[in-house]
């Protein structure tokens, strides 16, 4: 640890008597400004900063600084409210990476963290610190004048400062009058928590409990329509999680048949079966200290149900062909648009592993109960498509942006990614206009004064018809059991409405 730092006996007396210093602290701001002092004596820098999250692991705050020795007592109405648009801090943060620059005014990074000097800042060292759970609570940082190697120091005042976090509870729960409980912190979520884009009242409950859920390791149920952004959020989870430097893996219950699907997630044996020509690790091996996604967890077969939930109880798995068990450490994330309580009711699923599930449920609102956000996700979306195509950024009609908020987007996102990526491609000006968003008319409010009684019965028909296969991406099959129909005559009623499965896009 110590062999890449100048005179290593010297700094490792030092660092051990900067532990038993800070162990004696009697109070939260005093060891915090300890810290950052001791932090300048060990690196010789001339600036150094502690960052911490705040209660709801949303938002990153600067809680203490030490400015050529001397403790700087900034107001706290002076300080960002968060730093999340400092992309040096969020990446240290979010990837769980050391990052040590030390030609930083040379660079191109963005350094507006660090207070102004006339001697420009020359090297950075910023190091995440993690708590006992192997969860990231903050950062601190260490900036000199000089050009000078601060890497060798990353791993001793990491945990240094993991010491510190672990002080920092000691000292608050010692604080807590006897027999009081802790005060409930309450979430205040960003207009775009955890990198989801939306601000309605909808979302922000969605925020909220993703906060809650976050650094535990309860599996957490995703349930939504079709289209609404689970995937999305499993993903958000993992990446905000103290599990984000490991595999993010996802699998689809419904793409696999039966036998494949265990081989899939298990893996197997040499042998297990003909074909078998080697070992091969599943995904519950590949996704070992990550996070595994389950999507429409509904769909999977009984006799796998029964398995993945000794996964979940035991935390091990037995490959097909194998004797043997080994253990794993897998965050399991489930997702899923049909109705688990429905189907355990039919037989169809099991109970067990339904509350086993369920143990964290989020449910995610549909696009048209999230008042509001459609304009900003359109105009991410035509952002993003324009920055994909390399063509210069577009303007917004008035006329588009009403067209699209009195549509109902039966699809979800997942259907307004579609159309404004094709709105792009369509437009050849530099203003989206109405024309170039294909709204699925018999979604809209239309007049049918004029229509007979079957005219107009044959008009919601077609309308169920086709939101039930949206919900369904398009499976007849999983259409006609929701709809009570043989899938026989579901593929007659399509034929006679003139439905063609490409007239939606699940």
């Amino acid at each position: 640890m110590f062999t890449q730092v100048p005179q290593p006996l010297v700094y490792a007396e030092a660092l051990l008597a900067q532990f038993a210093s800070l162990s004696r602290a009697a109070d939260g701001a005093a060891l915090l400004g300890d810290f950052v002092r001791g932090l300048a004596e060990l690196s010789g820098c001339e600036l150094t900063q502690l960052y911490l999250l705040d209660a709801t692991h949303m938002c990153l705050g600067m809680n203490a600084e030490c400015l050529n020795g001397i403790l700087q007592p900034r107001e706290a109405a002076s300080l960002p409210a968060d730093y999340n648009g400092e992309q040096l801090l969020q990446f240290a943060l979010c990837q769980n990476r050391v990052v040590s620059l030390g030609e930083l005014s040379g660079s191109l990074h963005e350094t507006s963290f660090l207070p102004p000097q006339v001697k420009p800042w020359q090297s950075l060292l910023c190091v995440p610190l993690v708590n006992q759970q192997k969860a990231v609570e903050g950062l601190l940082l260490c900036a000199s004048h000089r050009h000078i190697d601060l890497q060798g120091f990353a791993d001793s005042l990491g945990q240094l400062g993991s010491f510190v976090l672990g002080q920092l509870h000691l000292l608050q729960r010692l604080r807590q009058p006897v027999g009081a409980t802790a005060p409930a912190t309450r979430s205040v979520p960003s207009i775009s928590g955890y990198g989801l884009i939306g601000k309605s009242a909808a979302m922000r409950q969605t925020y909220s409990l993703i906060s809650k859920v976050l650094h535990s390791p309860y599996t957490v149920l995703l349930r939504g329509e079709t289209g609404t952004g689970k995937e999305v959020v499993a993903r958000a989870i993992h990446d905000c999680g103290p599990r984000r430097s490991q595999a993010f893996i996802v699998q689809n219950c419904a793409a696999f048949p039966e036998n494949l699907l265990e081989s899939e997630l298990f893996g197997y044996r040499k042998g297990a079966f003909t074909g078998a020509d080697r070992d091969r690790a599943g995904l519950f091996d590949a996704a070992n200290g990550g996070t595994l996604l389950l999507d429409e967890i509904g769909d999977m077969p009984l006799s796998l149900q029964a398995k993945l939930l000794r996964v979940l109880q035991e935390g091990e798995i037995r490959p097909l062909g194998s004797n043997d068990t080994h253990k794993i450490d897998v965050r399991i994330i489930a997702a899923t648009h049909r109705d688990l309580a429905v189907l355990v009711s039919e037989g169809k699923f099991r109970e067990d592993l339904y509350y086993r599930l369920a143990q964290f449920p989020i449910e995610l609102p549909a696009l048209r109960q999230r008042e509001g956000d459609i304009l900003d996700l359109a105009r991410h979306f035509a952002e993003k498509a324009c920055s994909f195509l390399q063509r210069d950024a577009v303007r917004w009609s008035d006329a588009a942006l009403n067209h699209l908020s009195g549509y109902a987007f039966p699809g979800n996102v997942r259907e307004l990614k579609g159309l404004v990526e094709r709105a792009v491609l369509l437009c050849e000006g530099g203003e989206l206009l109405a024309e170039h968003f294909s709204l699925r008319m018999e979604a809209m409010p239309e007049d049918n004064s004029g229509l007979n009684l079957r005219e107009r019965l044959e008009q919601v028909e077609r309308s169920l018809l086709l939101d039930c296969l949206r919900k369904n991406d398009g499976n007849q099959t999983l259409a006609a059991r929701e709809l009570g129909l043989p899938r026989r005559t579901l593929l007659y009623r399509l034929g006679r409405l003139n439905i063609n499965l490409g007239d939606f896009d699940g």
